[in-house]
Order: structure tokens, then sequence, then C-alpha cells
């Protein structure tokens, strides 16, 4: 319902658009010579590197993709330019950390989660969205403020705590050592299954600051301690990870701001450098815009694949199969209102950014390239404001919208009548069409299987 307008950036957005280019002419060749393959592991090291990834990092990945992708099978091969492709995308999976890697969760509460990093890294905003991550898992969280230094760093973690339903554990400007031993006891007498410590950051790494944190980490003996990172620092965020994985141990990084135009280097870099995995990302400012890292998935991302498996997660979360179901009736039985309609649009919402689902569709970014997609947030927010300002009788039959009924909508929702002719006709479009794959999918699917109600 909404036009395609503007430029919005996708993950990695250069080194993706860098990439897919190189393979799509790969691809287009119907036979590879070792030059042809040269040339591409050229492109593809000047790509990584303008990612900022570490120099040595780089060299290696080529080297073992030029190794693989000269071998006999798949020179020989009829469709040699993708199995080039599918060498990138195993050895990209694998230079992320292969498989992903879960948080380790104790079998006797509380689960105890130690969060580090630097100052301006997102680190208490990230404990806010790790614990509302768990409470949408069904499990207890609690945040911990023990960053004491900070001003207002406690009241930020309290108003946090506040947005997400959980209790915050404070002792002012106590010893972080005697706050996180009384958070202990907190779990234990007030039930709550996973402990989540903010931890004071400093503008760089000191003696004070590891000091502290080995303390802290020596009194509670976390399960994990994980270090939050901004993405777009790139090659930096992979050297702090170092340094604070030399000094105290880390079991994970979160990677904050990669809905930002970061380049990618510290996701590509930061598992072979430190040997420590990317365990979360955050993909924007939200509360709920916190996931977890699937290098398979980031690799497909990025060149080009699609995310369905994220995509139907995310869609999963925001709908029930009843829902589902309940809105595939209607759009079979051309029941579909424009006040069903504005509820899925509040639901798709939910979701995530629009341009982001975009590009987890497979294939779609490369439609649509040249167009430079994007779903213009204020003309989602004019669609809602016409929608509104219907009658429910406007809404479940918009054939009775005569001239009059139109200026009044047009009034009462900021709009002009010309808006509001337009929504009602890409309506009426999008009805026929999500009627006619309806019954396309119906004939191909599983009964009882979740499908997207979109």
């Amino acid at each position: 319902m909404t036009e395609l307008k503007g430029v919005k950036r996708v993950v990695f957005e250069g080194l993706a658009n860098r990439l897919q280019e190189t393979f799509r002419r790969l691809k287009g060749k119907g036979k590879l010579s070792v030059e042809d393959v040269n040339e591409a592991m050229r492109e593809v090291r000047l790509a990584l590197l303008e990612a900022d990834a570490n120099f040595k990092v780089v060299k290696e990945f080529v080297a073992r993709v030029k190794e693989r992708a000269v071998g006999q099978e798949v020179m020989n091969s009829l469709t040699p330019g993708q199995h080039v492709v599918k060498v990138v995308y195993e050895e990209l999976t694998e230079l992320m950390g292969g498989n992903q890697t879960k948080i380790t969760l104790s079998s006797k509460p509380p689960t105890i989660i130690m969060v580090l990093g630097l100052q301006g890294s997102g680190k208490t905003t990230t404990c806010g969205k790790i614990a509302k991550y768990y409470v949408s898992q069904g499990r207890r969280p609690f945040l911990v403020a023990a960053d004491v230094y900070r001003p207002a760093a406690i009241k930020q973690l309290q108003v946090l705590g506040e947005q997400v339903g959980v209790p915050v554990f404070t002792m002012g400007q106590e010893n972080p050592v005697n706050i996180v031993r009384g958070a202990r006891e907190f779990a234990q007498t007030n039930n709550r299954d996973i402990m989540i410590i903010d931890t004071a950051g400093r503008l760089h790494i000191n003696e004070e600051l590891m000091q502290e944190l080995k303390s802290i980490r020596d009194t509670v003996n976390p399960h994990e301690m994980l270090l939050v990172v901004d993405a777009m620092t790139g090659q930096d965020a992979v050297n702090v990870a170092q340094a604070f994985h030399q000094e105290i141990g880390l079991s994970g990084v979160v990677l904050t701001k990669l809905d930002s135009d970061t380049r990618g280097g510290a996701a590509l870099s930061v598992k072979a450098v430190t040997g420590c995995p990317i365990k979360f990302t955050g993909t924007g400012e939200k509360l709920d815009a916190l996931e977890p890292f699937y290098p398979d998935r980031m690799a497909s991302r990025i060149l080009g694949m699609g995310d369905v498996l994220t995509l139907v997660e995310k869609a999963q979360a925001s709908f029930n199969e009843q829902q589902a179901r309940e809105l595939e009736r209607k759009i079979r039985q051309q029941e579909f209102t424009l006040h069903d309609f504005l509820e899925q649009l509040q639901q798709v919402k939910t979701m995530g950014p629009l341009d982001q689902l975009m590009g987890m569709i497979p294939g779609l970014n490369k439609q649509l390239k040249g167009m430079k997609p994007e779903f213009d947030e204020k003309e989602i927010a004019k669609v809602e404001a016409i929608i509104r300002s219907m009658t429910p009788q406007e809404r479940n039959d918009p054939s009775i919208l005569n001239g009059s009924r139109k200026k009044r909508i047009a009034r009462g929702s900021g709009t002009r009548v010309q808006d509001v002719n337009r929504l009602l006709k890409q309506f009426d479009e999008s009805r026929r069409m999500m009627k006619q794959l309806t019954d396309m999918s119906s004939k191909k699917s599983t009964p009882g299987r979740f499908k997207l109600p979109f």
C-alpha cells in the first residue's frame, strides 16, 4: 500500500553490493579459467578490505576460497560460477563462526551474564535488550546496576527495567563487588533465573577498569562474559575485543548498530581474531531490536541470497496461527477490509523496519536494483491516518465512500482527497492480488503449516 521511494541501506550494503556484482559477472560465464577466478578473488579481497576487515583475516580467507575455487570439482562443473559462490558462502559462514553460539543457561539458576564495554558502545541499552529478549522467551531476568561512576547510569538502567518490566537491583554508589554479591542473593530470594550485570565502562581500556571487572568476575563466576562493541568502529571494535579477551576472558561479543551504515569488518573479523563468537547483534534503537547471531544467515544476506528463516521467525513472533488462518479465510472469501489491513500493518511494523524485512526476501533487492527501494515510514503513517479517519462502516465497505465522505476523511487525516483515492485503488488491487496468492499457496502448502499472513 505504500510507495517505493528514496534510498535506504541493507546490512553491509557496500560489501554486499560489491560481492554480488563480482559473482554476477562470474556466473555469467559458461566456463571459468584460473584467471577468471583470480580476477574475482582480487575483487573479493578489495571488497573485504574496504569493509575494514582485518588484513590477515582477509588474506587467509581469499587463499582458502581460491584453493577450493580452482579445484577440479568447480572448474569442471556445468555451473562453475554458482559453485564459486557456494564456496564463498561456506567460507564466509565459517569466518563468522560457523554455527550459532547460544548463551549458556545454567541448570542451577540464576544464569549470570556480565555485560562489558567501553563508554558509548551501547552497553547499558544492550542490557535492557537482553532482558527484553529473555522475557519474550518466558524467563525471569533482572538487571543489576553495577556502573556506579557514569552520571545517570543507574537511572538509565531503572528506566530500561521499567520499560521491559523487570526489576533493577541497585545499592546506589556502593562498591560494585558488594552490589553483585547482593544481587545474587536477590535472585535466589525472588525467583529470578537470569542476572544481567551492567558494569562500568571507560573512555578507553585501563588497568583500573580491568581490575574492577576481574573482581566482579571472581566474585560471582558469571556463566557469560559478553563484550558490547560498536559495529561502526570496524577494526577498532576487534582490537577492543582482543584486549578485553586477553585481560579477563570473554565468552562472546554483542555487535551494536548493525542497522547503521556499517561496513561490516568487525562482524567478519572478530571471531577469527579473538576466537570469541558473536552471540547477539543490535539492529535498531528499540528494546526488541536484538537478534541472536547466525553466521550462515548473515553470509546469505551479504551474498544477496536472503534470510527467510529470520523473516519467518519474526512473523511467528508477531502472528499466531489462529490469526493467520482467520486472515487467510477472509482473504479467500474476499472479506478482507481496511480495518483488517490496518491491524496487519500494525503487526508487520512490530517485526522491524520494512526495508530490513525486504532484505531478507531472496532476490528482492536484485529485482528492485536501480529503483533504490524504501518503504517510506511517512507514507505508512499517512495510510494509517486515512484509515483511522474512516467510520467502522466505511472501513468494512469502502464502496460507500462518496465525494463528501472522502473530503471529510482527507480533512480528518491531514491529507488530500487524491491520497484517499490512491489508497482505495491500491487496496482494491492488493486485495485481488492477495486472493490470487492465497489460492496458489493453498494448493501447494501442507495443512497446518504456518504461512506468512501478508
